[in-house]
Order: C-alpha cells, then sequence, then structure tokens
C-alpha cells in the first residue's frame, strides 16, 4: 500500500510530527510540482537540522478549497536537486536553505545568496554596448533599512534588476528555539514593526493550537478591529507616500497626518500606536470599555470623511493618473508563477486573501470582499489599497456594533504546549499572507519556528515589474510594493 503523499490540515491546526510524510527527493519534488500545477501555492519551504543531515519542510495551500497540506524530505549529502526550474516561486526559499545549510542546489539557476555574508556576493551582469551598471544602496538617504539594489540599464531603461537584503540579519527565528518563554512575544512583534498585530496575532495562534487554548467570541472580534487598524493604517500612509512620490502635495500632506490618526485610535487602546501588547496568546492584552468603543465611532466617522477626501483627489489628478497607470505592470501569470501575495497579487486580477480562503476566528462568520484590479501597475497596487481602506473602516465600525459580552482578556500565563508535534498559522496582514510554521521537541519546547512574511513571497515581484521601466521609476514603483527589509531578514 502506498504511503500518503501529503498530510492535510487546516488553518491553525496542530498535528503529530510524525504524521508528516517523510517522500525521497525525487517524488518529494513531484509532490509540490503536481499540486502547484493544480493552483496550490508554496506557502513556506525551509530545512532543520536532522540526525541524517537536513529535513526539508514543504507547506503548501488552496485557497479554493481553503486546506493546508505538508510534506517533508530528507537531504544525506551536501547537495539537493533545485525544484525552482519546475516551481519558479521556490527560487528564494531554495537559495535561503543553501546559504543556512551550506548546501549546493543543483541546477538553480541563480544559486547566489539571497542575503549579504561578509561582503561577498556575485551579481547578474548583462553584456553588450552601451549596456552599464546602477548600484543604489545598501546604504540609503533618510530613515530606511539598508538593501542593495544592483541595476543593469540601457540608457535610462532597466533590463535586470537584481535585490540583495539581509544586511542587519537578526537571528529571530534561531532565537524562538527552546521558547516560548518571557521574551518570545516581544520578538515576535518585532518581525516587521509594522506589522505587529500581523506577527503577533500569527504567533498566538501558533501557541493557541499547540497548547490546546481556546479564545473568546470577544477576544476573536477585538482581535480583527486590531488587525484592520493596522491595515488602515499602513494602506494610508502608502497612498501618502505615493502621492508624495510624483510631487502631489495635497494627499501626502493628509494622508500622512491621517496615518497618524489611526495610529492613534490604536495607541488609544493598548497605549502603543503599533499595537504592543493588544493581542496575546489566549486572548488580549486590552479590552473595549463603552467609552472607549464610542470614542472610537466617533473617530472612525471623522477619518473615514478626512480620508475619502484626501484620497479621493489623488485618484481625480489626471496627472497623478498619468504616472501610475502604466508603470510598473506584472501579468497575473507573472504573479502567479513567483507566487506574490496581497494587494501585488490582488493587483493583477488573483484573488488572493486568507481572511477569504483560509478564515480564522470573526473570518469564519463575517468576510470581506476581496479587493482586486487588474492591470497590475502601479494605479492597480495604489487602487486595491484604497477599496481595501474603504471595507476595512465599514468592517471596523461593524465590529464595534457586534462586540460580544464578557472577558477578551488573556491569562496571565500561556498554556504548556504538545509536545513533538507541527503547527501552521496563517494571517492575512496589511502587505498579504503572514505563515507561522512551529515544531515542539519531546518537551513542547520549540525546535523550529519558520516565519514567512509576505514581503519573502514579493520582493521578486518588484525586480520583475522594473524589467523594461526607466530607472527614474524605481522609487515609485518600490513604494507601491512597500516591501519590508526586516521582516525578510530573520
Amino acid at each position: 500500500m502506498q504511503p500518503e503523499r501529503l498530510r492535510l490540515l487546516r488553518n491553525v491546526a496542530s498535528i503529530p510530527l510524525a504524521d508528516v510524510p517523510v517522500l525521497a527527493g525525487a517524488e518529494f519534488r513531484d509532490t509540490i510540482a503536481d499540486h502547484v500545477a493544480r493552483d496550490w501555492r508554496v506557502m513556506a519551504l525551509y530545512g532543520r537540522s536532522a540526525t541524517a543531515g537536513v529535513r526539508l519542510y514543504a507547506v503548501l495551500g488552496s485557497g479554493e478549497r481553503s486546506q493546508l497540506a505538508i510534506v517533508a524530505s530528507e537531504v544525506a549529502g551536501d547537495r539537493f536537486e533545485a525544484l525552482t526550474p519546475r516551481v519558479p516561486q521556490v527560487h528564494w526559499f531554495e537559495r535561503e536553505i543553501a546559504e543556512t545549510f551550506g548546501l549546493v542546489p543543483e541546477g538553480h539557476p541563480w544559486p547566489e545568496p539571497i542575503r549579504s555574508l561578509g561582503g561577498q556576493t556575485s551579481f547578474f551582469k548583462v553584456a553588450g554596448e552601451d549596456v552599464h551598471e546602477v548600484a543604489v544602496g545598501p546604504v540609503h538617504a533618510g530613515i530606511i533599512e539598508p538593501g542593495h539594489f544592483r541595476f543593469q540599464c540601457l540608457g535610462e531603461r532597466v533590463l535586470h534588476l537584481e535585490i540583495r537584503l539581509g544586511y542587519q540579519h537578526r537571528g529571530i527565528e534561531s532565537t524562538l528555539v527552546g521558547g516560548p518563554d518571557r521574551r518570545s512575544l516581544a520578538l515576535l512583534e518585532t518581525v516587521a514593526g509594522d506589522t505587529t498585530v500581523g506577527h503577533g496575532l500569527a504567533y498566538a495562534r501558533i501557541v493557541e493550537t499547540l497548547g490546546g487554548a481556546e479564545v473568546t467570541a470577544r477576544a476573536d472580534v477585538i482581535r480583527a478591529l486590531a488587525l484592520e487598524l493596522e491595515r488602515v493604517a499602513n494602506h494610508v500612509g502608502d497612498l501618502g507616500a505615493l502621492a508624495g512620490d510624483v510631487g502631489f502635495l495635497p494627499t501626502a500632506s493628509y494622508c500622512g497626518r491621517l496615518r497618524g490618526d489611526v495610529l492613534n485610535a490604536t495607541a488609544s487602546v493598548c497605549g502603543s500606536r503599533f499595537g504592543r501588547g493588544w493581542i496575546r496568546p489566549g486572548g488580549c492584552g486590552f479590552d473595549l470599555d463603552s467609552r472607549r468603543v464610542r470614542d472610537l465611532v466617533r473617530s472612525l466617522e471623522t477619518l473615514s470623511r478626512d480620508i475619502q477626501g484626501a484620497v479621493g483627489l489623488l485618484f481625480s489628478a489626471p496627472s497623478v493618473r498619468a504616472r501610475f497607470v502604466d508603470t510598473g505592470r506584472l501579468g497575473p501569470e507573472q504573479a502567479r508563477e513567483l507566487g506574490l501575495v496581497g494587494p501585488a497579487a490582488r493587483a493583477t486580477g488573483l484573488s488572493r486573501d486568507v481572511r477569504h480562503d483560509f478564515p480564522d476566528g470573526i473570518f469564519r462568520m463575517a468576510q470581506l470582499p476581496v479587493s482586486t484590479w487588474h492591470s497590475g501597475s502601479v494605479f492597480a497596487r495604489a487602487y486595491v489599497r484604497w477599496l481595501e481602506v474603504q471595507r476595512s473602516l465599514a468592517f471596523i465600525r461593524e465590529l464595534l456594533a457586534w462586540l460580544p459580552r464578557g472577558s477578551a482578556l488573556a491569562e496571565s500565563s500561556a498554556p504548556p504546549l504538545g509536545p513533538d508535534r507541527l503547527a501552521v498559522a496563517l494571517v492575512e496582514g496589511w502587505r498579504g499572507e503572514i505563515c507561522h510554521v512551529a515544531e515542539t521537541d519531546s518537551r513542547g519546547s520549540f525546535q523550529t519556528y519558520k516565519i514567512v512574511d509576505p514581503s519573502f513571497h514579493n520582493w521578486p515581484g518588484l525586480g520583475i515589474a522594473m524589467r523594461d521601466q526607466a530607472i527614474s521609476d524605481f522609487p515609485l514603483c518600490n513604494k507601491s510594493f512597500n516591501l519590508s527589509y526586516c521582516g525578510h531578514d530573520l
């Protein structure tokens, strides 16, 4: 009798580690490729040290079926056959595995490290008369994290962009091993500081499913409210920054202030503008009393009106549309092949949203429409954000009206975790799909904790969007993706 090729599970669920099928290398690759051909996606591909060498784990997902699946394989030597030629969306995953474990991904089209390793690196070069190279970073003007962009250009036209990150690799994943402990939540909230709620929620759901903890309906509602406030704040800030990149100052000025107003609404509940401490395993760190609910409702009414006015100016200006509409295009097939997520994917017409495809918590009962556009340009990425701002604001008002009775507060200590188990939690952060995978050892401590920020999927998309663009369009294209350096460098 043939063994099962995949172990199915749902979002926010744990299984015994022994239940994960371990396949031979060729069967492992065939299984992943066959499922991707049927519109599954690779949500995580990572390795951990094992007795025989390195064990690789792949987490796949089908939004159409609302199903996740996991499969593993052993690498005994110092090399493995690359899957990238058949499944391009694992391109960066395999490069990360290679640099982490010192393995050689045979057949990989560009097996360079994805992170800067002691300054020793090679870059792709385009040969030809009048082709020249432009290097940007890793040190940038202003307050920004380091990242290196290497352009191959013919005149002003970009032929190829290579992106190299990891200049401040922080070791968060390795630090989490042996936990959870008092530091764990604080570390997870700083994976990407502008996604404190998103990553904090994914971590809480990992701990809850491994520990068998229940969360009250009130906590579920307040968590969703926090997540959507984070989405609104960042989308409004991005729309203002995009306006600034094309010199449209009215929206740039207003949105900067309005982003601050949304952050202040979060701070009024938990004391942190970025939501630190609001989400905790087992519930929330802060509840909402009736006065705070009334204050939030009033604030949202004003915010909705002011945001409508500021962003309405942006999309009604012909000069803005002229800069946005045909810049940085990506097609749906490119987005599908690269495995893009979040607004970057939805801007190409792909309907990918964890809240809809893999719903958890209140999203099982109250689903938001998936906001999509079709052109894959800067305009589309901006317009999807605008659609999501409007829908999130309306949803937050509904959540405040639905708020169940009872307590949302978490217990002072998290439950002990089950031993020898694996758990997966997905959350739709404002940049897109957040994926956390945790494995426990025989004592119930983390032996592996893998984090996939949406930026990890989407950085290659920026490189493709810049092909055949003027190099002067890079700031605008870059901001339309607005990806995280630190969320990538874990």
